[in-house]
């Protein structure tokens, strides 16, 4: 019987560090500050001067766009390949270079989000919206010698809301729109003397579409729904100046529909998933000696639940019938620390400048409690793991730039994960040749995942038992590449264009095996290599183009196969157009390639070969049109429009799971 393998949820959220700036794609063509993230070192750094590919997607770009959702979000970055199945609440994969889902780590505001109660530790990108998120940094490349177990192709940080000017500020949107959803938020923000705050509430509802393809004989056109309300408190006290306390609060709740086709197929409109987080983290930051040496101490606690149920439905030729819990409760303790060393030594008489030391120390704690029970034709079926695991580390970190034109980077980190002491370390390098006005990067580092609890020791009533002996799945890579600016006109350049090769190999992977009984081994290797290419033309000021491709080679080194739902090809055009003061004009197109994956026949059973084996072969290519358009009416006020999938395209991102058809939706921004 075939499940919608929908993973875990969102989780929590955070507070890392204070500065971060504009977005690899801004919404206003006209000049702006440099770029600067955090991600990528642990220390507020250009983007330019990053060893690693970086893109932020700022909340100016999030409302131009017209984002809904992280899937959303996410759909246009170079190297990430969005696999959702079905709409918002269906399990979303994201495979980032090549590399699996669980290969991705994702943060909020710095602490580690991916579910350790999922069976292999990914991280549902299908669930999070996006009220509550001022920006997403997204850097791909090898990062576990900054963050730990999982960030072997990249990772994701959400960055929450803060108040950030002085006095209060309301931002409040309501829109509604085809077919049958309504949304609604609003955020209270600003800054009261030593208080900061921002104050997050949304609700949404919609319709949905039937998931199952149009072109299956089972397709009862029966939508599947969703609803989430999500409510964020951001707070932060400034007794003295360099010196803050923080807290932050979420709690997110989403109801859904899903997919639950059998075999023999039936189109069951009675799965229903529930997906409940909470998290709270305090923290204080504080700049000592003069800014010289900054330190930060956070404690954050995320608990966790997912529900999926179907209810017999006395027309389904299977009698299935589930109920499939998952429970994940982590504590997450980080102290991190910056030490300029320019403001402490006298460095090299200007040959050097730019020196910071990070170093510091993370313990997470994780525990997993899962309860799946199962009934339906062929009998029942149960999995269960009650389980905990404590990680310790210690990592350490320098950056430096040498002659202002060489920045260097170097990172280390020792993880203690039960009875594994997984090494990890990266280096890389930026060269600006500002005669050309070009950046050249070089990076090679070493990254690892953890086996999950379940893998260690979930079991299950087909036989399956956890090894509680698994070694970490490892991985070795290195990128290199440039970006140039071109053209410049009156202080800003007409165009930038920027590619990078990258080559990433993962030994030890996790896999399930008979040794004499079922259980998860250390088996195999895979390679991933390829180029991302982008390019940005600016025409005018009023026009904004973006063009983005990616090539990716995924295979597995022990059977020469690609590797599943990873096409060659990945493409995105987006566009800012501003033809009139006030309007915004923001359309997306996006192309996927051809990609290997287990075929779905058009009565909607899995297609398998004489021994039973279900057949793996090549799913169709697609492309998807999105457009928002904006209008300020006057100062504060803003009405907006958006539809997607306006082709009406049927791509199945994952075989068997079609697009979500044409949608509209149209309403008012306010702020004041």
């Amino acid at each position: 019987m075939r499940r919608t393998d929908l993973a875990m949820l969102l989780l929590a959220t955070t507070i890392f560090t204070p500065a971060f700036a504009v977005p690899a794609r801004a919404a206003d063509p006209a000049p702006s500050l440099p770029d600067v993230v955090v991600t990528a070192t642990r220390i507020p750094t250009l983007v330019v001067d990053i060893p690693a590919g970086v893109t932020v997607i700022d909340r100016q770009t999030i409302e131009a766009q017209g984002y809904v959702t992280l899937s959303d979000a996410l759909a246009t970055v170079p190297g990430l390949r969005v696999s959702q199945s079905g709409g918002p609440g269906g399990n979303a994969s994201v495979f980032m270079r090549g590399t699996d889902s669980n290969h991705v780590l994702v943060l909020r505001d710095g602490m580690p989000l991916n579910d350790a109660s999922d069976s292999s530790g990914a991280f549902n990108f299908g669930i999070d919206t996006l009220s509550d998120i001022e920006r997403i940094e997204v850097i791909r490349g090898p990062m576990a010698a900054l963050y730990g177990s999982g960030a072997i192709g990249g990772v994701i940080n959400l960055i929450t809301r803060r108040g950030t000017e002085p006095g209060p500020h309301v931002q409040a949107e309501l829109s509604g729109g085809y077919p049958a959803q309504v949304a609604g938020s609003v955020v209270l923000s600003g800054i009261q003397g030593p208080v900061d705050y921002a104050a997050t509430v949304e609700s949404q509802s919609q319709q949905g579409f039937d998931t199952t393809p149009r072109r299956m004989s089972i397709y009862t056109n029966t939508p599947q729904g969703f609803r989430d309300r999500v409510g964020t408190l951001n707070l932060g006290y400034t007794p003295t100046e360099g010196t803050r306390l923080s807290l932050l609060l979420r709690a997110r709740s989403a109801i859904f529909g899903f997919n639950s086709l059998g075999s023999p197929t039936f189109d069951d409109a009675n799965s229903t998933g529930r997906s409940d987080s909470l998290l709270g983290r305090v923290g204080v930051t504080s700049k000592l000696f003069d800014g010289a040496y900054e330190t930060g101490l956070f404690v954050g606690r995320l608990q966790d639940d997912r529900r999926y149920t179907e209810v017999l439905n006395p027309l389904d030729p299977n009698q299935a019938s589930d109920d499939m819990r998952y429970h994940a409760y982590r504590t997450d303790v980080q102290w991190n620390n910056t030490l300029h060393l320019d403001d402490v030594l006298a460095l090299g008489h200007g040959t050097f400048s730019s020196t910071d030391l990070t170093f510091g120390y993370q313990h997470i704690s994780d525990t997993a409690n899962v309860k799946v029970a199962m009934s339906g034709l062929y009998g029942p079926y149960a999995d269960s793991a009650l389980a905990h695991m404590d990680t310790d580390a210690g990592y350490a970190g320098l950056k430096t730039t040498l002659w202002d034109r060489l920045t260097l980077t170097g990172q280390m980190r020792q993880d203690a994960v039960i009875d594994q002491m997984p090494f990890t370390w990266r280096t890389g390098a930026v060269l600006e040749v500002k005669e050309i006005a070009t950046h050249f990067k070089a990076a090679y580092g070493t990254a690892f995942r953890a086996p999950s609890l379940f893998d260690r020791y979930g079991v299950d009533s087909y036989g399956y038992v956890g090894n509680p002996t698994l070694r970490p799945e490892r991985s070795e890579g290195w990128e290199a590449g440039f970006t140039t600016d071109l053209f410049p006109v009156h202080g800003r350049n007409l165009a930038s264009f920027g590619a990078t090769w990258f080559d990433t190999r993962v030994r030890d992977l996790i896999v399930t095996a008979f040794t004499p009984v079922y259980t998860a081994v250390n088996a195999g290797s895979a390679r991933m290599q390829g180029a991302e290419l982008e390019l940005t033309l600016r025409p005018f000021e009023t026009l904004t183009l973006n063009a983005a491709y990616t090539f990716t080679d995924a295979q597995n080194l022990d059977t020469g196969e690609r590797l599943l739902r990873r096409p060659q090809s990945t493409a995105s055009f987006t566009a800012l157009a501003r033809p009139l003061p006030g309007l915004t004009i923001a359309p997306e197109l996006l192309f996927t390639g051809a990609f290997s994956d287990y075929l779905m026949g058009n009565d909607g059973s899995s297609m398998t070969d004489t021994y039973g084996n279900s057949v793996i072969g090549t799913s169709g290519q697609g492309l998807i049109l999105n457009l928002t358009v904006t209008y300020e009416v006057m100062p504060g006020v803003t009405v907006f429009a958006k539809g997607r999938n306006l082709t009406d395209s049927r791509f199945e991102p994952v075989n068997g799971y079609q697009t979500p058809g044409t949608s509209f939706l149209a309403g008012t921004r306010v702020r004041f």
